[in-house]
């Protein structure tokens, strides 16, 4: 009679092992894919910033006032143009 086993042997359960791991690979593969087409075609940039212009003058206007070649009131009004341009 056939029991859990299914007389199957050993041959039985590498075929199975080797079904479950396509079967998470290509699972996990799709939700890799998934997540990386939500984050864009570019993905995030150097500094971790999803590339967007605005981001990326701040930081430049941020930079340049770190190291003092811009003052707090040229500061301001730069960032007060960029983000009514963009």
């Amino acid at each position: 009679m056939y029991g859990w086993d299914g007389g199957g042997g050993a041959g039985a359960r590498v075929l199975m092992a080797l079904v479950m791991m396509l079967f998470w690979g290509g699972l996990v593969t799709v939700v890799i894919v998934l997540l990386r087409r939500g984050r864009g075609q570019d993905g995030p940039g150097p500094h971790g910033l999803t590339g967007a212009p605005r981001d990326e003058a701040e930081r430049i206007l941020n930079e340049r006032f770190a190291r003092g070649e811009t003052d707090e009131t040229e500061l301001a009004a730069r960032r007060a143009a960029l983000r009514r341009k963009l």
